[in-house]
């Protein structure tokens, strides 16, 4: 997020190109911060999180993307006085055809159904999923291999119509890990929400189309 809390030089900056007051995050697991003790899901994330938010006077709005967008969001549901608002983008949501992603190959649908069945060494599995799995999934190690397994069965969607605070959805309009069409759907079950959809631009918004978000979160100045 250095691009969009960082001074710019640009006119048109809602912070007058200076840099963002803000806290900027490792979660466990992330940049130089050690992994949870186990393959943590977003409600346990949250609860770090929202640990940090009550030590702070005033509510805050939160910037996050993709796995920090999860967190957020779980956040705004459990601790919603701790919030003034919300940028999200990247967020794969679930829901079938909400979301857009396709389904696993056919090819790793059925080593996987051989697994479970006891025909299918856990080598061969583990080799499958390399190979058909996200890069997420083939660079994550370890206990992270297992927050990222958990974080992929969480669903979102329920939690969008409770959410109170003013959402600004930011999302490239290529993003093909978290499409279009979900944060589409998403808008619509927020109560106040805003979606500044993002031409040429893919999943990474923070490298691709910094001022975007910080022109999302002068909305809240």
């Amino acid at each position: 997020f250095d691009l969009v809390l960082d001074a710019v030089a640009d006119l048109g900056d809602p912070f007058g190109g200076k840099a963002i007051a803000s806290i900027a995050l490792d979660l466990p697991g992330f940049g130089i911060s050690p992994p949870p003790p186990v393959g943590w899901g977003t409600l346990e994330y949250a609860e770090v999180v929202i640990a940090l938010l009550n030590e702070l006077p005033d509510p805050v709005v939160i910037l996050g993307h993709s796995f920090g967008a999860r967190v957020a969001l779980r956040i705004a549901d459990k601790a919603p006085e701790l919030l003034s608002g919300l940028v999200i983008s990247g967020v794969p949501f679930r829901g079938g055809s909400v979301a857009g992603a396709p389904a696993p190959r056919l090819g790793y649908r059925l080593i996987r159904a051989g697994a479970k069945l006891g025909a299918v060494s856990n080598e061969r599995l583990e080799a499958a999923r390399r190979r058909y799995g996200s890069r997420d999934y083939r660079e994550a190690e370890g206990v992270m291999r297992d927050v990222l397994v958990s974080t992929l069965q969480d669903d979102y969607m329920p939690l969008l119509p409770t959410i109170t605070q003013h959402v600004e959805l930011v999302w490239g309009a290529n993003d093909s890990a978290a499409p279009l069409k979900g944060a589409e759907a998403a808008c619509r079950l927020l109560p106040l929400a805003n979606l500044r959809v993002l031409a040429g631009v893919g999943h990474m918004v923070p490298l691709e189309a910094p001022m975007a978000l910080r022109s999302a979160l002068g909305t809240f100045e």
